[in-house]
């Protein structure tokens, strides 16, 4: 694919060793973003829109099979190259690239990851029979996938089982529960719903979790509530009913109790939601040199780059992108199973590290550009109201990644006071 862009790499290839397909995949999504995506961001922000537009162009591009394994028909991208590929996105459209990375979870956790997890025999054969009906549904209709996990409890943190609950049907499941803040709700072709199955006393518990992909069409799935958020606008989160929907055997993304053993043995999943918001990061810091170098489109080269307090600003935003950059770049190169303790660290403070700093870069640029930033005919209002959304974001907020720091740093694994 021939790729024509204005805009730099967010990360050079050379400097940062990126493999061929990393180049030309995140180069697919720097050329849509430029092109087509930033120009729709703003009126998907403003009418708190779906961005169906921009999947349109993904499944054009093959971009919705991106984590697809190749055997099935996809790119084949794994973990670190999936997440290259989403910042460059978010870079030109944060609510694009934050639904994305719902449908791609859907085949990142059954491709690469559910590779990487222990199996039966028996268990590995039925996966690959299922999941092959799911990358079929995506590769060749452009079926979109979304991913609910928020209940209104600590659920998506894995604290406690999920309270959506599925009671087994024949070779089925009767699934019932609620899901907010449904990103891509009521404009998914399927939802892939987290819940727990009870056992024969109908008590819950975090290894039974069942991870089924609900299609959208079917009896006592709804959609509910109003979408008017701060920011993440065109995600169009809203709150998705599960009502005794029955759900088919083959519909099952993962065997029974295999996302439970994925979570604790492959915690890295939960990091997949930064990629949207390092794009920010970078469009904060990429707009602020251009207005201040008078090249934003209006403002007939009126530079505004002589005063020494804004240059010392554009330092600033400088030295915590490229440091919210490093830590970012190690961490998604180190994603595997089982990670030893200091990788569990640092993937906390990464996660803390992007969504507070990607607020702090749009604090600081809408602070050094001035009055007319908060304009919303500029883009960094935009930003910086989707930035703020990042430190709430489950099942890693801001919070807890504090939290598991703290605690992980100053107690040894069952260690106590």
């Amino acid at each position: 694919m021939s790729v024509t862009t204005n805009d730099a790499p967010i990360f050079d290839a050379a400097a940062w060793r990126l493999t061929e397909q990393e180049i030309e995949l995140t180069g697919r999504a720097r050329e849509l973003g430029e092109g087509v995506f930033a120009a729709r961001a703003a009126t998907f922000d403003r009418e708190a829109r779906f961005p169906t537009e921009n999947y349109v162009d993904l499944r054009e591009a093959g971009l919705l099979g991106v984590c697809v394994p190749a055997t099935y028909g996809g790119l084949g991208a794994d973990y670190r190259a999936y997440a290259l590929t989403a910042a460059e996105i978010g870079r030109y459209c944060g609510a694009t690239a934050l639904t994305f990375n719902m449908h791609v979870c859907s085949c990142l956790w059954t491709g690469p990851l559910a590779d990487a997890i222990d199996m039966d025999p028996a268990q590995r054969a039925e996966h690959e029979r299922r999941r092959a009906l799911h990358y079929a549904r995506i590769v060749e209709h452009g079926a979109i996938y979304a991913q609910p996990f928020s209940e209104g409890g600590s659920a998506a943190a894995g604290a406690v089982p999920f309270a959506t609950t599925a009671v087994r049907d024949g070779d089925g499941w009767r699934v019932s529960g609620r899901k907010i803040f449904a990103s891509l709700a009521g404009h998914a072709d399927y939802y892939g719903i987290l819940c727990t199955e009870a056992d024969t006393e109908g008590k819950l518990a975090r290894r039974n979790t069942l991870y089924v992909a609900v299609p959208a069409s079917a009896p006592g799935l709804r959609v509910e509530g109003d979408w008017d958020p701060l920011g993440m606008r065109g995600t169009v989160s809203r709150t998705l009913i599960l009502d005794d929907v029955r759900v088919a055997a083959d519909e099952a993304l993962m065997p029974s109790g295999l996302y439970y053993q994925a979570a604790v043995r492959w915690p890295h999943m939960f990091l997949t939601l930064t990629p949207a918001y390092l794009g920010i990061a970078q469009a904060a810091y990429d707009f602020t040199v251009r207005y201040l170098r008078g090249e934003v489109p209006g403002q007939a080269g009126d530079k505004r780059r002589d005063q020494a307090v804004k240059r010392h600003n554009v330092a600033r935003m400088h030295l915590m992108l490229e440091q919210t950059k490093a830590l970012w770049f190690q961490v998604v190169s180190e994603a595997r199973v089982d990670p030893p303790r200091e990788m569990m660290l640092r993937a906390y403070a990464a996660q803390y590290t992007v969504m507070e700093n990607a607020n702090e870069l749009c604090q600081l640029a809408i602070r050094t550009c001035g009055g007319q930033s908060m304009l919303r005919t500029l883009p960094i209002e935009r930003l910086y109201r989707d930035s703020r959304c990042g430190s709430l974001m489950l099942p890693w907020s801001a919070d807890i990644c504090l939290e598991r720091l703290g605690h992980d740093a100053l107690y040894a694994p069952g260690e106590h006071d």
